[in-house]
């Protein structure tokens, strides 16, 4: 029973030791302005690096090749690509303040023709965009920008592993209390195993909320400091929230709901408008109202 208790303990010490190392910020003089620079978390200790780079050049690869083959892949001629890869191509460089090691990275955009409202960002930089997100929700350049930066986000943060690390964490903790718990009470440890298993999904969905809240954050500042208007950002979702009319309940899902997205990044706009500020050579006093391109109209 004690050996149970010490190894439960260990375990859940290791993961709030990586959720506060996540949160940690750097020492004052590596933050600057903007949205503060936090380390990476520990988690990401608990899966390869190299595989996971692997995969995702794998991955991606196969799904251009899918893609081309079903004649779905937008060439690099098109007006679109060629918008994407421009409004990449600032953002890019203002990576390595959130990972240094995004300066190796050999960076992708491509376009797909789906009508899915989506794109993403895979390990290493490598990043697709379907187009029902640009024609959907009729995005402007700046719009645009939010939803690179939030892309990119994800990868320099390298969400993918912390969320693997912290999966493979938490069920090895919850088996063992699971296992305690069954041997003190002297019950099925089947029963607890289930227990374990639900406790588990919680705890990684909760992580989920909270990388695509940082991933919101870095996201506006990644554009801001390439020239891109933050206010975007609460555009953005207010589109999305508009073509969403329903959305599963906030605790149980893996993304936060559009009304705590914008609530947060308004919290963060005294951060990163400044920013913005500054690379349109004047002050926040004196921008211009955000003005965002109207929904197409329904058919």
């Amino acid at each position: 029973m004690k050996t149970y208790k010490h190894r439960l303990a260990v375990l859940a010490l290791a993961l709030s030791a990586g959720l506060a190392q996540a949160q940690q910020p750097l020492p004052q003089n590596e933050q600057a302005d903007g949205i503060p620079v936090t380390r990476l978390s520990r988690l990401r200790a608990f899966t390869d690096d190299h595989q996971f780079e692997e995969q995702s050049k794998l991955q991606y690869s196969q799904l251009l090749k899918e893609a081309q083959q079903k004649d779905a892949l937008v060439p690099a001629s098109h007006p679109q690509v060629q918008r994407l890869r421009a409004i990449a191509q600032r953002i890019i460089p203002h990576a390595t303040r959130w990972n240094p090691a995004a300066a190796d990275w050999k960076w992708e955009v491509n376009l797909l023709n789906s009508d899915q409202v989506n794109a993403f960002c895979m390990p290493g930089g490598r990043i697709a965009f379907f187009s029902g997100i640009l024609t959907k929700l009729n995005l402007t350049d700046d719009e645009v920008a939010m939803v690179v930066g939030h892309e990119i986000a994800h990868a320099l943060r390298e969400h993918s592993r912390k969320r693997a690390g912290a999966s493979q964490l938490t069920s090895i903790a919850t088996k063992v209390g699971g296992a305690a718990l069954s041997a003190w009470l002297g019950i099925d440890p089947r029963l607890t195993d289930a227990g374990a298993g639900a406790v588990t999904q919680v705890l990684v969905m909760k992580y989920s909320r909270g990388d695509e809240t940082e991933s919101d954050l870095v996201g506006i500042d990644l554009a801001a400091r390439a020239g891109y208007d933050p206010r975007a950002g609460v555009a953005l979702w207010q589109k999305m929230g508009a073509i969403n009319a329903r959305q599963p309940l906030e605790f149980l899902s893996t993304h936060p709901s559009g009304d705590s997205r914008i609530a947060d990044m308004n919290k963060s706009m005294p951060l990163v408008l400044p920013v913005y500020a500054r690379t349109k050579g004047t002050t926040v006093a004196a921008l211009p109202p955000y003005r965002t391109a109207p929904l197409p109209n329904k058919r």
